[in-house]
């Protein structure tokens, strides 16, 4: 057996943990095949590669949020508009959390997330966007002063308990129910300390929590004590006190 260049292959061949003989033994070198311009290319579509593109993304998203401090994760849709009263209430939830000593971490898109950066810039704070690549949304808003863009959903939604100290879930989507849910598994299978959780808007989240009890608690798939682990509130220094009440800074 011969290397492409004429020299002999070894029958054994140790690559780091990796031990190779016989038919198993490559030739060339780590370094070779890692400086050869003219390989193939298949190996970046590969799941080997693709883990590292997840933990690329679990270090820059680790990496920029290490220092951040207190902050609190608020939720909500891309689709709110700007003159309406959820944005308006958005944007004043972000104001209150910086006000309170909090940074604010949103997913960094339009609606909902636009206004409480918006609230949270416009106060001095520092404004934090978890941007995802999807094909059909907009990029980072112009309110966020620290952005960090994810491939992955789950590293993303990592990075959004990692940091916060408490949740508040502005009315939304299906994005926003999955963070929502996300949140209230971990909480309960105690997974993650128990940080508190404000559903925002009475009217919006009513029909939701009915369904909790009259449906998910009483035909016995939840217990009611579930239903303590969020708060509800239309008021913003309540939503505020909520949140913060279980965090000392």
């Amino acid at each position: 057996m011969a290397s492409p260049e004429g020299a002999p292959v070894p029958e054994e061949q140790r690559l780091g943990p990796v031990l190779r003989r016989q038919e198993q033994v490559q030739a060339g070198t780590t370094d070779q095949r890692l400086l050869d311009s003219e390989g193939p290319s298949e190996w970046v579509h590969t799941d080997p590669w693709r883990v590292m593109r997840i933990q690329s993304e679990f270090v820059e998203g680790f990496g920029a949020l290490a220092e951040l401090g207190p902050a609190v994760s608020v939720f909500g849709s891309a689709r709110t508009p700007r003159d309406s009263k959820e944005y308006d209430a958005g944007v004043r939830i972000g104001r209150a959390l910086v006000d309170a000593g909090f940074a604010v971490i949103t997913g960094g898109g339009p609606g909902a997330m636009e206004a409480v950066n918006k609230g949270a810039n416009e106060a001095g704070g520092t404004s934090v966007g978890l941007g995802i690549e999807l094909p059909f949304e907009q990029g980072m808003n112009e309110y966020v002063n620290l952005g960090v863009d994810f491939r992955y959903f789950f590293v993303r939604k990592t990075c959004f308990v990692k940091y916060a100290r408490g949740f508040v879930v502005l009315p939304g989507g299906l994005g926003t129910l999955d963070e929502l849910f996300e949140a209230l598994t971990l909480v309960q299978t105690r997974k993650v300390t128990r940080f508190p959780i404000v559903l925002f808007g009475t009217a919006y989240w009513s029909g939701l929590v009915d369904w909790l009890r009259d449906t998910l608690i009483a035909q016995g798939k939840a217990s009611m004590h579930d239903l303590e682990l969020f708060h509800l509130s239309d008021d913003v220094d309540e939503a505020i006190a909520l949140v913060t009440k279980e965090v000392g800074i």
